[in-house]
């Protein structure tokens, strides 16, 4: 049997949702100290959470997290809190009241057109901080020429993408695969199309599953076998 050299980690998620960037830095932590870190290759895939979404929304998004759970603002304000809290666990930094949503649609395109150019993780980062830290309106594709350009990626191809539909059927066949292996929620994190953990686990949780499709995925293979006079066990060992 063939060794395999790496180890492929999917993760579904969106770059409004607020347990997804939780469950980012919970994954970098179980990869920190995973042992074979190095060998784990992570593309992110798309996942919108409200794909009908206007291009940029304004007002309160107190209001607008109310409206949309039938929540009263005083049940509003309580379940950011809890989020913000969360997320100040994790280092992060949140400021959710002046997030400024809108459509994610060409974001997870320039994420796409990013991993094209190995910047992937990169602009997933800078445009989760832009959001969740900044206020940053993530649906206006002046702001989202600015972010990918803070990092590094080349402004004329940026402004080709957006301007046009590249990788929007990259964007839409992750959503579909999505739904063919049962993505209802994010972030749910796919190691070696064989295992699935959803939500923003703990670390160790996150690490223990690394561990399980690794260990699945590169069986021990025996070599030699030693007799009975070469082995020790716990009952006996001879001498």
């Amino acid at each position: 049997m063939g060794y395999k050299p790496a180890m492929d980690v999917e993760i579904w998620s969106d770059v409004v949702c607020p347990w997804c960037y939780i469950g980012k830095r919970r994954f970098e932590s179980a990869l920190a100290g995973f042992d074979h870190r190095e060998e784990v290759n992570v593309t992110w895939r798309s996942f919108q959470l409200d794909p009908s979404a206007a291009a940029t929304s304004e007002g309160d998004p107190v209001e607008r997290l109310a409206a949309k759970y039938g929540m009263s603002r005083a049940q509003a304000e309580a379940a950011q809190a809890r989020v913000t809290a969360n997320a100040a666990t994790e280092g992060l930094d949140f400021h959710l009241d002046k997030a400024r949503t809108g459509n994610t649609f060409d974001a997870h395109r320039l994420i796409h057109y990013a991993n094209s150019v190995g910047k992937q993780g990169a602009l997933k980062e800078r445009l989760m901080a832009a959001y969740f830290v900044e206020g940053a309106a993530i649906g206006d594709r002046d702001v989202l020429l600015r972010l990918a350009v803070e990092e590094g990626l080349d402004e004329t191809a940026v402004r080709a993408v957006l301007e046009g539909d590249a990788y929007a059927d990259d964007v839409r066949h992750d959503e579909l695969e999505a739904r063919r292996l049962g993505i209802s929620g994010v972030p749910f994190f796919v190691l070696d199309r064989a295992y699935g953990v959803s939500g923003a686990q703990p670390a160790e949780t996150l690490r223990a599953a690394l561990q399980e499709a690794w260990t699945a995925s590169h069986p021990l293979q025996m070599v030699a076998a030693g007799d009975v006079d070469t082995t020790c066990t716990d009952d006996s060992c001879a001498v």
